[in-house]
């Protein structure tokens, strides 16, 4: 089967589901009054409270409570998950090598105690990056003006990696910073600090800021250093080729 759950088990049963949940690397959740510790580059203590379990297949390890949205304690992926009985009580606990870090929950009484075998072999697609906006630019350059030529991606300065450089219609180069929100104040001195790595070039060099817009101390700023801006959505499409289904039982 690939859904088992059990509510209000006992603490044996408890025991059972999560060990053949882990064994078969399953998504296992426990919902249960419980109390944590952990050591590692830190250390801290979680007193006992209703609290949402969750192990995934990969290793990572969550505790939520009923507020807010990170977990309150957790071990990332490709942490070692186990489960033991000691004095009638359930205890979990999740290792991690390097760096060397440990958490223990003390399930006090479990509420529902669930597995799950998922089947997800999709990644999220994300659009509207300064990387998308980037490809976006490259393929087609008039974007930015008629005549532009981009000639590099992520060129490395002294100063940091300039995301475009290129040249316009006259050979002047092009520097381009990018950003997929509104710009402030350190775009501009960041785009200006590329610049200063051309300051023996012979010929003009311009450098634009594109962005979907900028606060009104960025623009003053651009306009005293002589720099450009060109307001450019990032694309918000995603690649979808196919429809997704899910089957739950």
């Amino acid at each position: 089967m690939k859904f088992i759950s059990s509510e209000n088990p006992s603490a044996s049963e408890t025991f059972k589901l999560i060990d053949e949940g882990l064994r078969k690397r399953a998504l296992v959740m426990v919902f249960a009054c419980c109390k944590a510790t952990y050591e590692g580059r830190a250390r801290s203590r979680l007193g006992s409270g209703e609290r949402v379990i969750m192990l995934k297949p990969d290793g990572a390890f969550l505790i939520h409570q009923d507020r807010k949205l990170d977990p309150v304690n957790w071990q990332p992926p490709k942490s070692r998950s186990k489960v033991k009985m000691k004095d009638g009580e359930v205890y979990l606990e999740s290792i991690r090598r390097a760096p060397e870090e440990r958490l223990e929950v003390e399930i006090k009484k479990a509420h529902l105690v669930t597995y799950y075998l998922a089947e997800d072999s999709q990644d999220l697609e994300v659009a509207g990056h300064e990387k998308d906006m980037g490809k976006m630019i490259w393929k087609s350059p008039e974007i930015i003006e008629k005549g532009f030529r981009p000639t590099d991606k992520e060129y490395q300065t002294s100063k940091g990696f300039i995301d475009i450089l290129g040249k316009d219609k006259d050979g002047s180069l092009m520097i381009l910073e990018l950003k997929s929100r509104k710009a402030g104040i350190s775009a501009v001195k960041q785009l200006r600090r590329y610049l200063k790595d051309f300051e023996d070039d012979k010929g003009e060099v311009r450098g634009i800021l594109v962005a979907p817009s900028v606060t009104d101390d960025a623009m003053e700023l651009l306009e005293e250093e002589g720099l450009e801006f060109k307001s450019v959505e990032p694309p918000r499409e995603l690649n979808i080729d196919k429809k997704v289904t899910l089957d739950f039982f």
